[in-house]
């Protein structure tokens, strides 16, 4: 079968109708705007010697170990509709495949241990972590902080990382970002996020029901989206081990920029992920936040940051911590100069 994964980062919106670029905007327009490549700059002035940014690996990890409930849940729905899977092969062929792949290969720069050395092992770390093979990794120049997942059946998966999203992170913060794509590939979420736009843009084709089974379809994929990402932020919390690092990057998604980073304050953001439960609870509330929500392929930053952090102390976590494998190495970043 003919599989085509995409996942991405940031929030967006469920448009009147859906194409590739729904789910990881501005990754398949041909020209992305410009921006300036500082953070790109510094690690080709420097050589960055990347130790491990944690102290356990997790050698037996399945994806069920930290699947979100929501995921599970929405998971066995979408499997239970008839001829969803059919459909998608119809409508996924070999172009598209070929459209995606040369598209983001062709406007991006490859992370490899000569290129980029302290990204490259960034990635090769979380993925052990997370008992992964590591995918490629590319570097793509948008002024949009993003990130996001390509897999291919029968190629090698690749992540693409936005220049901005390098320039707004620390090391941690990024890695956490690269576990949180892997996640992706790890729960094999894949071929659904690619069902999210192929299925839902060939219904809306499809003349008098057609818009009905879009919406329809539309209401449960994006449901399981956003139950999906946080899936993926569970895996970015086993790679960082400490929620404030992921708590941060979804603070940064929110409203950050290289210029306030430090300036940012996580156990505000969590007071504020608080005041946004109590003002929704009560019944207007409720009917506002389901309205604000249903629509969004992902989960508000602040909802995220509060599953994130109620996860981190549970008894799931602790215990995932307790039969992981512990590792040598400290804890840091070391710079030398390049060549």
């Amino acid at each position: 079968m003919a599989s085509v994964s995409l996942s991405s980062l940031c929030l967006t919106q469920n448009p009147i109708s859906l194409s590739f670029s729904s789910i990881a905007s501005d990754h398949l327009r041909f020209g992305s705007p410009t921006v300036e490549f500082g953070s790109v700059k510094k690690y080709r002035r420097d050589r960055a010697v990347v130790c491990r940014a944690s102290s356990v690996v997790f050698r037996n990890l399945d994806a069920d170990d930290f699947r979100h409930p929501l995921d599970k849940q929405n998971t066995l729905i979408l499997r239970a509709i008839p001829g969803l899977n059919e459909l998608g092969k119809i409508l996924l062929g070999s172009v598209a495949e070929q459209v995606m792949l040369l598209e983001n290969i062709g406007t991006s720069l490859l992370v490899s241990k000569d290129q980029l050395s302290g990204l490259h092992r960034l990635m090769v770390e979380a993925a052990e972590i997370l008992n992964i093979d590591a995918p490629d990794l590319y570097v793509r120049q948008s002024p949009v902080p993003n990130a996001y997942t390509l897999a291919i059946s029968g190629k090698k998966p690749f992540v693409v990382v936005h220049t901005s999203l390098v320039e707004l992170l620390t090391r941690e913060e990024l890695q956490a970002v690269l576990a949180h794509e892997l996640g992706h590939l790890k729960c094999d979420h894949g071929v659904w996020l690619t069902f999210a736009n192929i299925l839902t843009l060939g219904a809306y084709t499809i003349p008098g029901l057609g818009g009905m089974i879009a919406q329809s379809l539309e209401e449960q994929l994006f449901r399981w989206l956003r139950a999906a990402e946080l899936t993926c932020d569970r895996a970015a919390l086993l790679v960082a081990q400490d929620p404030k690092v992921v708590i941060s990057v979804l603070m940064k998604l929110a409203g950050g920029c290289p210029s306030l980073a430090d300036q940012l304050n996580v156990d505000a953001f969590l007071e504020q992920a608080r005041s946004y439960d109590k003002a929704s609870s009560s019944p207007v509330g409720w009917y506002i936040r389901n309205a604000q929500t249903r629509q969004l392929s992902h989960p508000l930053p602040v909802l995220r940051a509060r599953e994130i952090d109620e996860w981190s102390r549970s008894q799931d976590y602790t215990t995932l911590l307790k039969h992981a494998t512990q590792i040598t190495g400290a804890k840091k970043v070391l710079t030398t100069p390049g060549r």
